[in-house]
């Protein structure tokens, strides 16, 4: 597998966007938006996983005007390393840079098909928010907390759309995903889908304070099956 880093530039400055290209060399390109512990082994991993299904797989280091390319372990420590790094961190400003470095996959020479945005945790709430300002394929978002408070972006949302959520998640209380699932009750394309025994970041094997093997086996399924029926791969000759 193909690894590499291109820059981004943009009106201030420039940032890395760390990029995997699948075993075909070409596809349809996937975002694949941080958490708050930085473009770390969960982020690579997971980066890893995509661009083995056939996806160009690029992660923006969104903590550049801070810390460029800065990485948090996932103990305790790294932890309150990371809410201490995203407290000084400018969301709207991370989605548009989000939506230029999405522009700059489409027009990487290995883009071939659709685009789409995942994101997870901080990610999931940028992806959710770059899907009501930019053109986008699909979206999926893991337990992006800005979600319920953004409930009625929603209306501007036209892609298909995967939120997911953990049932037992202390950082978003379940009532608050049940505002989610009012919310997009009657929209054909959008889906919440709730882990319910399942806490915060429970995808995360980096985290064994939040992983939860069977959960995130079962999401992962979940989201496996969205990307491949709304970012379909080229047929290869």
């Amino acid at each position: 597998m193909e690894v590499r880093t291109e820059t981004v530039t943009v009106a201030d400055g420039s940032f890395d966007l760390h990029l995997w290209l699948p075993p075909s060399g070409r596809g349809p390109v996937i975002l694949l938006v941080q958490e708050i512990y930085g473009v770390g082994p969960y982020i690579r991993k997971v980066a890893e996983d995509l661009a083995a299904l056939g996806y160009v797989v690029g992660a923006p280091d969104l903590f550049w005007r801070i810390r460029p390319n800065w990485v948090s372990g996932h103990d305790d420590a790294g932890t309150a390393l990371s809410v201490e790094m995203v407290s000084t961190f400018d969301v709207p400003q991370g989605v548009a840079d989000s939506a230029v470095a999405l522009t700059h996959l489409r027009e990487l020479p290995e883009a071939e098909g659709g685009a789409g945005v995942v994101g997870f945790c901080l990610g999931g709430s940028i992806g959710y928010l770059l899907a009501a300002t930019v053109e986008v394929d699909a979206v999926l978002s893991f337990y992006g907390s800005a979600v319920p408070d953004a409930s009625g972006m929603l209306e501007k949302i036209t892609c298909p759309l995967l939120l997911v959520f953990g049932g037992s998640d202390p950082y978003i209380p379940r009532e608050r995903v049940a505002v989610v699932e009012e919310a997009a009750s009657g929209r054909p394309n959008v889906r919440v889908y709730v882990a319910e025994e399942a806490g915060h970041a429970f995808h995360n094997h980096e985290a064994p304070q939040f992983y939860d093997r069977e959960a995130a086996r079962a999401a992962w399924d979940q989201a496996v099956h969205f990307l491949g029926r709304n970012l379909p791969l080229p047929t290869l000759p």
